[in-house]
């Protein structure tokens, strides 16, 4: 079942309003400016890509799903998001895999790239540097940890290109 945005606008989950409105002060506080940015969640779990859904959501960012690297790469090319968040285990195309692909290419290569594992030692860690990944959050993760790793991402964008102007 496919679910639109004015259905997810109008919708709440255990009480949670979810919406584009919703949160818009909680993610105004936390980025100390206005609410925006679309968000790629690629996760073979569901449980996973509904609870970053929900909070970033609430949090008053634009979110798509993936439930593997190849589904992913094409929503990529389409959508254009603003950070990714990838799985490490998945299916068909790993997540090292799929973030080398995004990173090789000209036209993404700029995206921001955090890892999701439940695997959180340093060879994990490493590999996702040596694959171009920003960084790396582990599963389970916390709603402040979530929005603290896109606000870095975010805010570190904004920095970067202002730098690559300004050079």
């Amino acid at each position: 079942m496919r679910v639109t945005q004015t259905e997810i606008d109008s919708k709440s989950v255990d009480g949670v309003r979810i919406g584009a409105d919703a949160g818009a002060d909680e993610a105004s506080a936390v980025s100390g400016r206005g609410v925006s940015g679309k968000i790629l969640v690629i996760d073979d779990s569901s449980t996973i890509r509904r609870t970053a859904e929900i909070f970033l959501t609430n949090a008053g960012y634009q979110v798509m799903l993936a439930e593997d690297g190849f589904e992913a790469l094409a929503k990529v090319g389409d959508l254009r998001p603003d950070v990714i968040f990838c799985d490490i285990l998945m299916p068909r195309l790993d997540g090292y895999q799929t973030c080398s692909l995004i990173k090789k290419s000209p036209r993404f290569h700029a995206i921001p790239v955090i890892m999701l594992s439940s695997r959180d030692g340093v060879f994990d860690r490493s590999r996702g540097k040596l694959v171009g990944a920003h960084n790396h959050l582990a599963k389970p993760f916390s709603r402040e940890a979530l929005l603290q790793a896109v606000q870095s991402c975010l805010t570190g964008c904004v920095a970067d290109e202002g730098a690559a102007v300004a050079a």
